[in-house]
Formats: C-alpha cells, structure tokens, sequence
C-alpha cells in the first residue's frame, strides 16, 4: 500500500475541502444573483411594453400610425428595447394587422409574431433576447397588441461579472487557507515526528522500557499516555504469555480428550440421522406409490360418468321400442294395422336400434380405451404402442377428470403411424399428471387455454414436449418444481406429488431427462426425453385435436 505524508496530506484535505466548499458555495450564489436579475429584467421589459401600449392606445384607437411612429423613435434613447411591433386588431374581421414599429439602429427588422401573441402573455427570455406582448386596452377592450423584444446583454454582462468576483474571492481565500494550514501543519507534525522516532526504537529493539515525554499540545500528549500505558501492559503480556505456555500444554492434552470422545458421540447421531433418513425415503416412496393409485383411482371412478351417458341413451332407445312394440302388438291383435303405421314403425325400430347400437358401441370404446390405460398405469412391461392411439386412450382417461375439452382444447402432433416399444404405464402416467397439473394450477382462474403436445424420434429417443398458456410457474418454486410436496394448493387438494413422481418416472424408470421452462402468465414447457425402440417411423406428420 502507498504511503501517504501527514504535512502533504493536511494541506491537500484542508485546501480540497475548502476548494469544494467556496466553489458549491459560490455556484449557489452566482447562479442566485443570475437568476434574481433575470426576473428583474423580465419585469422591466414587461413594463416596458406596458408604458408602450397605453401611449400607443389614442395613435390606435384614431388608426394615426405616423404620430405612433414618431413616438415609437424615442426609444432609440434607451440601449435595452431593440424591436417593438404594434398591431391592430381590425373591428371588423377580427384579425391583427400591423401598425407601427421601431428597430434598434444597426439591426434588421425582424417579421410580425401574430401567431406567438397569446403565448408571450408572460415575458420569456431566450439566448440572445427577452420578449414580451402586452394588449392595448381601450374601455376594457382589446384593440391591439405591443410586441416588445430587448437585450440580454447586460443579463450576459451581470453574469460574467458575478464569476469574476467569486473567482476573485475564490483565490483569495484559497490563498489564505494555505497558509493558515501550513502553520498548523508545524505545530501539529514535530511532537508527532518525535513520537514515531521512540515508538520505531521500541519496535527495532524490542525495548519496552522506554516511555514517550509529555507533549505542549494536548492531544499528543493524550496519545503518549496511552501508549505508555499499552507499553506497560505488554510487558505484563509477555510475562502472562509464558505462564500461558505452560498451561496451554495441559489444556491440550484435556482437548485431545475430548475430541475423542465428541467423535463418539457425533458418529452415534449419524447413525441416527442415516436411519431416520431411510425412513424418510420409504415414507416418501409410499406416498408417491399412493399418489400413483389415487391418480388410477380417480380415473376409474370417473368411468361411470363417460359410460352412463350411451349406455344411458341406450336404454332410453329400447324403452320407447319397446312402448312402440306393445302398441303395434295391441293393433296386431285387434287387426287395425294400416300400411303407413306399420312402416312408420318400421322406421322408428331402425332409427331406435342405430341408436342402441351407436351408443352401446361407444360404451365398449370407452371401457377397452379405460381397460388398456388401466392396465398400462399397473404395469412397467414393454410393448409396441401407435402414438395416436395411445393419446387418444390417454386423452379418454383424462375426459372424467372434470376436463372442459371445449375451452381447453389438447392438440397432439406426431408422425402418422409411428410406432415405437417402451412401458406405456410409466409414460401414460406422466402426461396424465402434466395435463392434471395445467388443469389445476396452470389454468385455475382462466375461462380458455389451450395444451400442445409434440411427439419426434431424434435418433433413438422419444422427445416429447409438452406447453400450455397458463399461469405460468411463480419465480420462487421454479428451481424445485421436481421436489416433493412443492404446490401452490397447499390445503386445497394439491399434494406436491404430481411432477415428482413424472420426474422420478422419466430419470428411473424411462431412464431419460426432464427439463422445465416457464416464465409467469406466459405458460409452461416441459421436453421429455427418453430412449425407445422404433418399430416403425414414417416421416409424414399427423395432428389431431381431442374432441368431445
């Protein structure tokens, strides 16, 4: 580090504050004075158009220009107004037109301001000139305008005498400052220097027996009594110090002692803490194991929802057949059947039955898709899946789960006819669970929203990505969305267990990689990527969208 000098350093503080100090000070000042004088000139010019327009008042009212002008030419006595204007305003249309004017010898006349009248109602001052306009009043009316433009320059020579006399002062003082300090740096470094020589001798030879003298100035003199007091109680130091020594030894010996057995004690409570621990990841695991079984429970209670409706319809069919048969019945045996009744009754038995047998064929759909998806969450076996019909049975489960398709529509893009061999029960519980997740969190207080979810082989991997339009992922769970029992709906349903048992799914049972990225009310995106067997790739893409 750069050692600095006492007698420089004092002087270079004592002057650089004073310098900063004079010159905020005279700043202020002159910048004040600038500006009082600015208004003073403002308010003179504007009294100077004021004087102008009432005597110009009986030239206007009388429309005598040429005495106005004449009037006008004594200004020529004053060295401020350099241009006056004076307008007419004409009774009968209304306009201004101009009157009588005045230039300043030596300056060129410059053009009407009709159109800057109203916003130079108050003097304003620009660079090199102040101007004005004041109305000529005639009975409280207004019969015409004073236009009035003066000189800054005694504005100009008022601020440039103000900095010489501060810059003046400023030196002055600066001056007198030096010399002030340099005769308190004498008084102040001596009794200083002398202290730094024995405190230099003590350290060079370790002599602690010598004492710093009394001192003229009393802070100095302050100091050499501490320092002979901290001399004192060093040589009472050094001789505590030995007696530690000893006693140190001992207290080593003891420590070593009780390290050892601090070690025990601390290799017991790891042990400890190693089987709470295995505890813990069990209880864990059984929790994500009764997540996995409430999730396909949830699915097969919501079958009856789906089913009841054709098999519903189906019933509702066969009922009014069969009220249809017992009337044709009834007619049969009292032989009142006429040709257009009983093919009215033809017709209405073939429309009955496409509708028992629509429905009842939609009903064995949706118990074969649930029936497939149910053994696929149960079971980790490998098997050849077609992408499109997987989603679609996955899609079916999802349906029951109060999933409104109209304003949340799913769109699944995959390659036609592309066919790969993974364990569908892992892989269809992971898009069930990212699906639920927008559904719960991703859209919760929006009326509309909208899940892609894109299927492509990258050599021999499955990538899936998977975005929706939601809420997004608050910034404070975002880098522990995969942790278990992370939600936003604590006391509300949410479990926290959703994207982590997805995430433990794709590492240890897919043996891929999860990634996440979101960004608030600009929705989720997770790419899923795995490793399959490609049985068959076609290279035309299909899409389709989940219908209701």
């Amino acid at each position: 580090m750069q050692s600095i000098s006492l007698k420089r350093g004092l002087i270079v503080v004592v002057l650089l504050v004073t310098a900063i100090a004079l010159g905020i000070g005279f700043t202020i000042n002159v910048f004040s004075q600038v500006n009082q004088y600015q208004e003073s000139m403002l308010a003179r010019v504007t009294s100077y158009a004021k004087i102008v327009a009432g005597n110009a008042r009986e030239s206007v009212a009388l429309d005598d220009n040429s005495n106005e002008t004449r009037r006008l030419a004594t200004l020529a006595n004053s060295q401020f107004v350099q241009h006056v204007h004076i307008y007419r305003l004409e009774p009968t249309s209304g306009e201004l037109s101009f009157f009588a004017s005045y230039n300043k010898e030596g300056l060129a006349p410059i053009p009407a301001k009709f159109s800057k009248i109203e916003q130079l109602s108050q003097a304003q001052i620009n660079a090199d000139f102040m101007e004005v306009a004041e109305p000529i009043l005639l009975d409280n009316s207004v019969i015409g305008y004073v236009y009035l433009r003066g000189s800054t320059n005694e504005i100009r020579l008022f601020m440039w005498r103000s900095i010489g006399v501060a810059v003046l002062v400023f030196l002055v003082t600066l001056i007198a400052c030096w010399i002030a300090t340099i005769r308190l740096r004498r008084g102040i470094t001596q009794p200083l220097e002398h202290i730094v020589d024995i405190a230099s001798q003590i350290a060079r030879d370790k002599n602690y027996t010598l004492r710093i003298p009394d001192s003229r100035v009393d802070e100095f003199n302050d100091l050499g009594q501490s320092l002979n007091i901290m001399l004192d109680r060093v040589q009472h130091q050094i001789e505590r110090q030995r007696r530690a020594e000893q006693e140190a030894s001992q207290l080593n010996a003891e420590l070593e002692q009780q390290v050892t057995q601090r070690t025990k004690a601390l290799r017991e409570s790891n042990q400890e803490l190693l089987a709470t621990l295995e505890q813990l990841h069990q209880y864990q695991g059984q929790l994500v194991e009764s997540e996995k079984m409430a999730s396909l429970g949830d699915m097969v209670a919501g079958i009856a929802h789906e089913v009841n409706t054709p098999i519903g319809l189906s019933v509702t069919a066969s009922t009014l057949l069969q009220d249809k048969l017992a009337v044709m019945q009834e007619k049969f045996n009292e032989k009142r059947i006429s040709t257009n009744e009983f093919a009215r009754f033809l017709g209405d038995c073939d429309e009955n039955l496409a509708i028992i047998y629509r429905n009842v064929n939609r009903a064995a759909e949706l118990i074969t898709s649930f029936k497939q998806v149910a053994v696929d969450q149960s079971s980790e076996v490998d098997r050849t899946i077609e992408i499109h019909n997987f989603m679609r049975d996955v899609l079916t489960s999802v349906k029951p789960r109060r999933l409104d398709i109209e304003k949340f529509p799913i769109q699944v893009h995959a390659a036609d006819n592309l066919e790969v061999m993974t364990k569908p029960g892992p892989l269809n519980q992971i898009l069930i669970n990212l699906i639920v997740n927008s559904m719960v969190h991703g859209f919760d207080g929006k009326t509309s929203g909208h899940i892609e979810i894109n299927f492509e082989l990258i050599d021999d991997d499955l990538e899936i990505t998977y975005r929706d339009d939601g809420n997004g992922v608050p910034f404070d769970i975002r880098k522990k969305i995969f942790d278990p029992f992370v939600t936003t709906k604590r006391g509300a349903g949410g479990s926290g267990l959703g994207l982590h048992l997805a995430y433990n799914l794709v590492t240890q049972v897919l043996g891929g990689n999860i990634h996440f990225f979101s960004e608030e009310q600009q929705g989720v995106e997770f790419i899923v990527r795995f490793p399959v067997t490609v049985v068959n790739a076609p290279a035309s893409l299909k899409n389709f969208e989940q219908k209701s």
